[in-house]
């Protein structure tokens, strides 16, 4: 956590580290608030769903090593900017963003706070202060009563993408060896990563709310060479901005979500961008890009609808091969991903181009 404000910004940090023994893996969920917050989105009661998500949920742990010793590359790293979608927060795609940390990228998964997480929070109380007075705690929040949902949402999409515009600049402070407190007190130290990033090679990247707010990011700020929205929710963007839109989008949909509105907005963008990409993912559904989807049974499927009927390792393998290769593509790196690229013209197993009609969720 950076800044004492609602202006600074909360992430998680995805990099690749060198092994260590006995290394501590992180709780999945970091607090018990979140798990109140997952209820409140579900329109569930806090007083059984938040104990019940906390019985399944609270002891899950994230098969990475926390607060691990930073491997330092033969070249920089290139970096992504991951938003969350709506009633998520920063641990939520933990999967792709270690699989995506794994292939040699450093990857900040942003907890936004416009009301569109579960839950998040800030300390705005001094070092030393008492816990119950430093931390102030951001709620979920539905559309106001008698507020159109789309002025409420355009709001928040533009606030996040600022904020994933600032999680950029964060990391050029820390490349030009500005210090940069971790308000959070944790044993990584960001400096290390002064002269670890590659800042000509800066993705953005998000699930549903998230992509869209990856598409508008791209706008904002040029920097961002291109983006990779999983099963995006075009909604909140308004039509003035899609002529703006001039870098690649490679939007993985999922089967089960997508509307022909929807689909005709990503079609807007790929035809003025032959390098903008659709591909849509068979036996998915719209939470399926989350981790929800490898840890819940039948009981928790029922309240969330989280797996489709591709296997959730399939489906990880699919997203994270295409988002790689098409990474390749635009951000000019020398790996093997272009091995996939066949993916970003929907040519393989359970995986389409464009987006099939189907029964949306929405």
């Amino acid at each position: 956590m950076v800044g004492r404000t609602r202006q600074g910004l909360f992430f998680r940090l995805f990099y690749p580290c060198r092994p260590r023994e006995g290394a501590e893996r992180p709780l999945w969920i970091p607090r018990y608030e979140y798990c109140g917050g997952l209820a409140d989105f579900a329109n569930r009661s806090r007083r059984w769903c938040a104990p019940l998500l906390s019985a399944a949920f609270g002891a899950c742990r994230v098969p990475v090593s926390w607060n691990g010793p930073f491997k330092p590359g033969s070249a920089r790293y290139p970096l992504i900017i991951f938003s969350h979608g709506l009633g998520a927060f920063r641990t939520v795609y933990s999967a792709v963003c270690t699989e995506l940390a794994s292939r040699g990228f450093v990857v900040a998964a942003l907890e936004h706070r416009d009301h569109s997480a579960s839950a998040t929070y800030f300390c705005p109380a001094e070092a030393g202060e008492a816990v119950a007075t430093a931390e102030e705690w951001i709620p979920y929040q539905r559309v106001p009563p008698g507020q159109k949902e789309f002025h409420f949402r355009n709001k928040q999409v533009h606030q996040r993408a600022d904020e994933c515009v600032r999680g950029l600049q964060l990391f050029e402070d820390i490349s030009r060896g500005k210090s940069i407190p971790n308000i959070l007190h944790g044993d990584f130290d960001l400096s290390v990563l002064q002269d670890s990033i590659d800042l000509t090679k800066v993705a953005v990247m998000g699930h549903s709310f998230g992509g869209a707010t990856a598409v508008l990011a791209t706008v904002k700020e040029p920097r961002f060479r291109c983006a990779v929205a999983l099963d995006a929710w075009m909604f909140p963007l308004e039509h003035a901005l899609y002529p703006e839109v001039s870098k690649p989008v490679l939007f993985i949909n999922t089967e089960k979500f997508q509307t022909p509105e929807s689909v005709a907005r990503m079609k807007r963008l790929s035809s003025r961008n032959s390098q903008t990409k659709i591909v849509t993912i068979l036996g998915s559904v719209h939470q399926s890009p989350t981790d929800f989807t490898f840890l819940t049974g039948k009981f928790i499927n029922r309240i969330f609808s989280t797996r489709g009927t591709l296997n959730p390792y399939k489906g990880l393998d699919i997203t994270s091969r295409a988002a790689l290769a098409f990474l390749q593509r635009h951000l000019n790196l020398n790996e093997e991903f272009n091995q996939w690229d066949e993916l970003l013209e929907g040519i393989g197993d359970s995986v389409v181009a464009e987006a099939p009609f189907c029964r949306s969720s929405l």
